[in-house]
């Protein structure tokens, strides 16, 4: 079934309960998105669905809003599960049904994904948990070790299933299929339809309604779309001035690398912007923090790589730069879809430079939108916006503090030292002020809109053949050239695994794209495969705990394994920081 995006019926008559109607109205909805106008009846009415939508569609509301309205509270065995590809996921679906739930009584919903203390998750399953959120590695051992009992489960829910197909979850979701209720019902929702996603419809689905909500582009088109031609050199103060010049409300940065994020967020504090940084390394804690403090506006400015931001979805994001272009569009696509969600208006801008305006040209065929041109913003703009903000505040100081006191220091002063009070509060402006330059300098006068990278540009890295891990992907591209070494991992036939198990718990517990996961071979009490050198030790110390099935992985290096891809057999230092920089 599909649906033509004109059409905008309301959610009354739909059928959902009276408190989650309440929260609708609490958070301002108005009128159901396509994909929620299908979706909800069909679930409501029992049937399995198939929803296929771009991200931002608005299906997180279109299934968790239909089975909070069909859960018993009563009942605290778990009744609906819902299985993502990542954890920042996970979360980010388990604070979407507390969110819709906020007006029902006794309603729990657990996330539960690798990294995360096991304590905490046996502590509230054990307690029950009426809604679970998980990804398939973490969720398979807990249904193995009997603390996730899916004997009373009334509702499965497959979210991103094109993602997790990607990440080699396949074996493993078909696997809890098999292991839960046949009288259960079930939603599939993905962005794309590959053959074997449609082959687990069609054993473990029954008759399910298809509904596919058809957009004119691949990028929505609530976001506008820009580009800025910049130097390698430039990027810094291309961004500085765009921060200053757009009215933003919460800006989301993308960079490639990890190490990227760190070295930006130390720019951008050094000129007196506040911004944290995302990425895989960050332990989970604390990336669930900064998160929170974006979402409640105490931080405006997050950089991130696009593994630590998928599942990000915060309703304030106004703004997404591609301040590194992306390395393929569907990655693009992936950047912009975390503004202008749900129908409301975003703003992106990508950063070009000379050798990248293939990638630009390959986005916009992607996207069949045109991105239109941005001139980098001048000095005379920025310094103009200073200079108001600068009255802005002194006419908010006057009108909204006591100002009795220091009008009193001001005039004794004065008094005292027989100046005016103009050079007076001159002097304290440049005391706020300090050394820092108040108006900025035009560097762009007489220079092309982006010069020909330099010594300073990243050189082209040519690409090579990663090697097959046994689930189809021989023949696949890496976009940089990487150093690896060999690791064993002490899960093999015997423990009933396959190779697609071990690689989806490797890149779900490690943050890698499964692409970085080489040369897999399984023996019967062990698998050997090759990885990115320069694995952080926490990665290690997490990829040694975590399992397949009921086996540890209880991962180790090979010793004098070390080799590197490429014409040259000797690792290089920049290859060994792009094989470091993987693990993002």
């Amino acid at each position: 079934m599909s649906l033509d995006l004109s059409l905008q019926p309301s959610f009354e008559n739909m059928g959902l309960i009276e408190s989650v109607m309440c929260v609708l109205d609490d958070i301002g909805f108005e009128r159901p998105t396509p994909i929620q106008t299908l979706v909800i009846p069909g679930m409501l009415a029992g049937r399995d669905v198939i929803g296929q939508a771009q991200t931002g569609t608005g299906k997180t509301a279109a299934f968790a809003m239909p089975i909070l309205s069909m859960i018993d509270p009563e009942d605290m065995r778990t009744q609906a599960l819902v299985l993502v590809p990542t954890r920042e996921l996970a979360i980010q679906l388990s604070d979407a049904f507390k969110q819709y739930s906020a007006r029902m009584r006794r309603v729990s919903i657990l996330p539960v994904y690798g990294g995360q203390d096991y304590r905490g998750q046996l502590k509230r399953l054990r307690s029950g948990a009426h809604i679970v959120v998980g990804t398939p590695g973490r969720v398979m051992d807990h249904m193995r070790r009997g603390t996730l009992k899916l004997g009373n489960l009334s509702c499965l829910v497959l979210d991103e299933a094109d993602e997790m197909l990607q990440m080699g979850f396949i074996d493993d979701i078909t696997w809890i299929l098999e292991q839960t209720p046949d009288e259960r019902q079930t939603a599939l929702f993905s962005a794309t339809m590959p053959l074997s996603i449609r082959r687990i419809a069609q054993q473990h689905m029954k008759e399910p309604e298809e509904i596919i909500v058809k957009l004119r582009t691949a990028a929505p088109l609530t976001i506008k779309q820009r580009y800025i031609l910049v130097n390698h050199t430039g990027k810094v103060e291309a961004l500085t001035r765009i921060i200053e010049s757009e009215q933003f409300d919460g800006m989301l940065v993308f960079v490639r690398t990890k190490v990227a994020t760190i070295e930006l967020v130390g720019k951008l504090e050094s000129h007196g912007y506040e911004a944290e940084a995302l990425n895989g390394d960050i332990k989970q804690s604390l990336r669930e923090r900064t998160v929170a403090r974006f979402k409640s506006g105490k931080i405006d400015i997050l950089v991130a790589t696009d593994v630590a931001a998928r599942g990000l979805d915060v309703d304030r994001i106004s703004h997404v730069i591609n301040y590194d272009i992306p390395q393929d569009t569907k990655t693009y696509i992936h950047r912009v879809g975390r503004t202008g969600r749900a129908g409301r208006r975003g703003e992106t801008i990508l950063f070009v430079t000379n050798r990248a305006k293939h990638m630009l040209r390959a986005i916009e065929r992607a996207t069949r939108q045109k991105i239109l041109l941005m001139g980098q913003p001048s000095a005379k703009a920025i310094n103009n916006k200073r200079i108001a903000r600068f009255k802005e505040n002194i006419t908010a100081t006057i009108r909204d503090k006591d100002l009795s006191f220091f009008s009193q220091l001001i005039s004794e002063y004065q008094h005292e030292n027989n100046v005016s009070a103009l050079e007076v509060a001159a002097a304290l402006a440049k005391q706020i002020e300090g050394n820092k330059q108040f108006l900025v300098k035009d560097t762009t006068k007489g220079k092309s809109k982006a010069a020909p990278s330099g010594p300073e540009t990243t050189k082209k890295i040519n690409t090579h053949n990663i090697g097959p891990h046994d689930r189809g992907n021989t023949g696949q591209s890496m976009a940089t050239v990487v150093s690896r070494e060999l690791f064993r991992v002490e899960v093999g036939h015997v423990h009933g695994a396959k190779p697609g198990n071990v690689v989806g718990t490797i890149a779900s517990e490690a943050g890698i794209g499964s692409e970085y996961i080489c040369n897999l071979r399984m023996h019967e009490k062990y698998t050997t495969l090759e990885l990115p050198t320069g694995m952080p030790r926490e990665i290690f110390q997490i990829l040694k705990k975590a399992r397949v099935g009921k086996q540890q992985l209880n991962i180790s290096r090979i010793t004098g394994s070390k080799k590197t891809t490429g014409k040259k057999r000797k690792a290089t230092g920049k290859k060994r920081k792009a094989a470091k920089n993987s693990y993002r």
